[in-house]
């Protein structure tokens, strides 16, 4: 094939900017376009076949609960075993593809999808209920990673810039990084293009072939992921496409004795039994497997009485209700300095009254949570806060056909409540007060997570102490603590939060490798 050239500097891709009015007129042809193709069925793509299995996970738009996205075929066990046998007769021509090579077809995909940005914005929009600016930014990041992790496995693959090993006379020494093998990939349902695309990516350039298994409540957009890479020529059975139960093909792929890595973004929960399944040495395995995980957060905001009050009220309502909390990093507390509490519970209470909530394809602020279970979840955690805290705004259901919930805060919140300390992953807010800045760190820690947090101060060496003794994976000074850029701010947390991937950075892709030492006497 042709190799691409590609610039050496990776530049993030720009957001867009929908006060624009050509790209609002964009964006609302890309919807049209899109909602007049939904409904589609979506089969399982292994190597070269592709199955309609008749039994299919129904994709529906959780704004409008009676619009069916799409109908993905639903795999099975036996499915799950052709998929490995395929991913692992593929990797052994994969892994002698040159990087160049590996690379190029990320390039070639990053250049589609931004061809088509506005089309897969569109389809976030439907099939999760991001907002235009959200989706956009989702769509930004995917293409971010394809275009970071093939730089990332050029500059790896240039024996000069490897590991420096020390010389000694008679011996030329070489650090290379191999591809693992065949890799198993569950992806989330908020991010489920960016980390979707991101992490299946990261695996395949670095030479693993993989089998993908997308959120359930996601696989539509994982499923046109999969047809992108189809049309730029990713060899047949380097990416297979299998969606399924968590037990029957996820557990399944988790405990084979042939996956070498698995690669896992949700909650605490699955996410730590992943890893213990993952542990277990099976008949017929030969390594230890390794477990990429990233697991979620109870992610908090620091407030002291140096800050400037609307950028914190500003920073922490946009953390606590983008995408309606369903983030990771969401920042679903806030720990206030006594002197300065009220006055910031007040901003942030009149900001969040202003949110808007609605239909995602109208662009309102706040759309709806993902599915049922996780309203019902939420809703659960609503009613818990009330007797936790005072309810300050929200506090129930919001109108719509669809899983809307007011965006809830709580104030006066203790620090050991279950609404402080237990991931909602919904648009609530719990607001607990500090007796000082020193206090508010204390509380901020008093956690089992440490993925993201934020500090406000105008005070240099507060910000000294917070940025050596605020625990967690990424922390942001006077800003939110939600939004990290590939290339940026490479993400991953502490603790229960997984296991710091650090995913858009430049160790990232050791992740996927191993290292090979050669020594050879001369």
């Amino acid at each position: 094939m042709t190799i691409t050239t590609k610039p050496s500097v990776f530049k993030n891709e720009p957001f867009t900017d929908f006060t624009v009015e050509a790209n609002k007129v964009a964006m609302e042809k890309a919807l049209e376009k899109v909602k007049g193709k939904l409904g589609g069925t979506y089969p399982i793509s292994i190597g070269s076949e592709t199955i309609d299995t008749g039994d299919y996970i129904v994709s529906i738009n959780p704004g409008s609960k009676d619009d069916v996205i799409g109908r993905v075929s639903k795999g099975t066990t036996a499915l799950a075993e052709q998929a490995m046998q395929q991913a692992l007769t593929t990797f052994e021509m994969w892994k002698n593809v040159s990087p160049a090579e590996r690379a190029d077809y990320l390039f070639k995909a990053a250049d589609l999808m931004r061809q088509r940005k506005y089309e897969f914005s569109a389809m976030l929009v439907y099939e999760v209920g991001k907002n235009w600016a959200e989706a956009d930014a989702d769509t930004a990041e995917a293409i971010d990673f394809m275009e970071f992790y093939a730089r990332e496995m050029l500059r790896l693959s240039k024996t000069h810039i490897n590991q420096p090993l020390t010389p000694v006379d008679g011996e030329k020494t070489r650090m290379a990084y191999i591809p693992l093998g065949v890799g198993v990939i569950i992806s989330p349902f908020n991010f489920p293009l960016a980390i979707m695309a991101g992490t299946t990516v990261a695996a395949i350039v670095s030479g693993n072939t993989v089998i993908l298994k997308p959120a359930d409540s996601a696989p539509v957009i994982a499923a046109k992921f999969v047809e992108l890479m189809k049309e730029v020529g990713l060899p047949e059975g380097v990416l297979n496409f299998v969606p399924g139960d968590g037990i029957e093909v996820g557990e399944y792929l988790v405990e084979h004795p042939k996956t070498r890595f698995v690669s896992f973004t949700g909650s605490r929960e699955v996410g730590c039994r992943i890893y213990e399944r993952a542990s277990k040495v099976q008949s017929g395995q030969i390594w230890l497997k390794r477990v990429i995980a990233e697991m979620g957060g109870k992610d908090g905001i620091v407030v002291d009485e140096t800050a400037d009050l609307d950028a914190a009220a500003d920073g922490i309502v946009a953390a606590a209700f983008g995408f309606q909390g369903q983030k990771c990093s969401a920042g679903s507390r806030a720990i206030i300095v006594e002197s300065v509490y009220d006055e910031v519970v007040e901003k942030v209470v009149e900001r969040t009254k202003k949110l808007s909530i609605g239909l995602p394809e109208e662009n309102h602020a706040v759309g709806p949570v993902i599915d049922q279970k996780a309203y019902n979840k939420i809703l659960s955690y609503i009613e818990t806060g009330k007797g936790e805290g005072t309810l300050l705004t929200g506090g129930g259901p919001a109108e719509g056909n669809g899983f809307y919930i007011e965006p809830t805060v709580f104030g006066d919140v203790s620090p050991q409540a279950r609404i402080m300390k237990e991931e909602i992953f919904g648009p609530v807010l719990a607001m607990a007060k500090a007796a000082d800045w020193k206090e508010a760190i204390e509380i901020y820690n008093d956690t089992d997570y440490g993925l993201t947090g934020g500090f406000f101060s105008r005070d240099e060496n507060r910000i000294s102490t917070a940025l050596n003794e605020m625990h967690c994976g990424n922390l942001y000074i006077n800003k939110k603590c939600t939004g990290a850029l590939v290339g940026v701010h490479p993400f991953g947390g502490f603790n229960m939060s997984g296991t710091d991937s650090k995913a858009g950075g430049y160790d990232y892709l050791l992740l996927f490798t191993q290292g090979k030492m050669t020594a050879r006497k001369i």
